[in-house]
């Protein structure tokens, strides 16, 4: 069945001022008309960025907005290139990733961000699988079995707020990195350490293995190193960021043993996400209330995104994943002609009116949900291997020599990965999540 949507031409203006402007129709059965409304989107996504201007910086994001969505950003806008083929933000994408990947070590620590970051942030998605190595490399160091038993705390650094926190988010970008490494590279190294992650994570308080319900964080218990009560507010991306690790390794290793988790989170994201048997993702915890903040704002951009890759990796979970992909990327079009430019996109999909907030979080969303369903109608590939035509050129000790960790140690002990520089589009486009989103892209070259 065809889906179409029309908005109105009329526009209501950020500023109160009523345009006239074209609405964005969407089918998500027409490759053309996918292209259209994206390119539109992302168009409204990079009037948020100055980066590529004189005198401002490579890969930041103005205020409100902290590094790691300018990673996220980027992320999506690499996806862009992936669906559409379409190069206009690459060269910008290209230097933003190589500014803020650090002089050195590649590790995504620049000077002008480490004292702020945490272990969710450095996990953005790298560009280049050296890159991805070398924050694997680092964050494999800072495994904590002190305290809780083992896992991530939420902060690098002593001296920051969160320290004595283990969250789900840099737990899981570790998890999906390692995951995502194992598979693109076939080292067993990142196997067992996403094993090991998984069996930490899985019989902690942040997991519930009994009805799969994913929780925020857990504050340590200094005297008793311990982690005894888990944060249980609902967060979609706690729920795709471990959702996709899973689909990376139940691909690469072919044991149907991850097919119970990968199910089962799937099942609580759609009844938490997609309330009351609609297919229109919503982020529970804060939208209906009208409180979600800049943070909040990006959530749904990452799970249309996992969702993708999970139905892709994991074929047996895309008759279940689609239709909800497509339904939210209807919705998603119909709140983006809001605005003074009349592609400025709003947050409540489910609404059939442009709901007057407008960001970084609502574009880059909306433009996840919408370029998403390209993979279905053009038949793209999942993403490649260092085997299946993967380009990316890897050093397994990157990292290791910085200040973050022993010098010379490595996670991963093997040979250096001999592959041609260039890195190919429809490769790896990894978790910024990784933003952690940590996430890694081995895309852009």
């Amino acid at each position: 069945m065809v889906r179409l949507f029309k908005r109105s031409l009329l526009c209501i203006g950020i500023f109160g001022v009523t345009d006239l402007c074209n609405a964005l129709t969407l089918d998500v059965t027409s490759s053309s008309s996918i292209k259209e409304s994206a390119a539109s989107v992302a168009k409204g996504l990079l009037n948020y960025y100055s980066g590529d201007k004189p005198g401002d910086v490579p890969g930041n994001l103005p205020t409100p907005y902290y590094w790691w969505e300018a990673g996220a950003m980027f992320m999506h806008l690499v996806d862009y290139w992936y669906y559409t083929g379409d190069t206009t933000y690459n060269a910008a994408t290209s230097q933003a990733m190589s500014w803020q990947g650090g002089k050195s070590d590649k590790a995504f620590m620049p000077a002008n961000q480490t004292t702020t970051e945490g272990n969710d942030d450095q996990d953005g998605y790298p560009s280049w699988l050296t890159m991805a190595q070398s924050v694997f490399n680092q964050q494999a160091s800072r495994w904590d079995a002190d305290d809780c038993g083992g896992g991530l705390r939420w902060q690098i650094f002593p001296t920051n707020a969160g320290y004595n926190y283990k969250n789900t988010v840099a737990n899981g970008g570790f998890f999906q990195l390692a995951s995502r490494l194992a598979r693109f590279t076939g080292n067993q190294t990142y196997v067992d350490w996403a094993e090991k992650e998984w069996d930490w994570f899985s019989q902690s308080v942040l997991f519930d293995n009994a009805t799969f319900q994913v929780n925020d964080g857990s504050q340590i218990n200094i005297a008793a190193n311990t982690c005894p009560d888990a944060d249980h507010t609902q967060w979609s991306y706690n729920y795709g960021i471990f959702l996709v690790g899973l689909a990376y390794l139940s691909n690469y290793t072919e044991d149907t043993k991850w097919l119970e988790p990968i199910n089962g989170i799937l099942n609580h994201t759609i009844a938490e996400f997609f309330p009351d048997g609609d297919k229109v993702m919503v982020e529970s915890a804060c939208e209906p209330y009208g409180t979600c903040d800049t943070n909040g704002f990006t959530f749904k951009s990452f799970v249309m995104r996992w969702l993708a890759l999970t139905a892709q990796l994991v074929p047996t979970t895309a008759a279940t994943i689609w239709p909800y992909l497509q339904a939210s990327g209807v919705g998603a079009a119909s709140q983006c002609d809001g605005g003074s430019d009349g592609i400025t996109c709003g947050y409540r999909w489910n609404s059939t009116t442009w709901d007057g907030t407008y960001g970084v979080g609502q574009q880059m969303s909306a433009l996840a949900a919408i370029q998403a369903n390209l993979i279905t109608v053009d038949n793209l590939q999942a993403p490649l291997t260092a085997n299946t035509g993967g380009t990316s050129k890897g050093d397994p000790s990157a990292g290791s020599g910085s200040s973050d960790v022993n010098p010379g140690e490595s996670a991963v002990y093997t040979r250096v990965i001999s592959m041609k520089d260039k890195a190919g589009a429809g490769i790896l486009t990894a978790l910024l999540l990784i933003f952690t989103l940590g996430g890694g892209w081995f895309l852009v070259s």
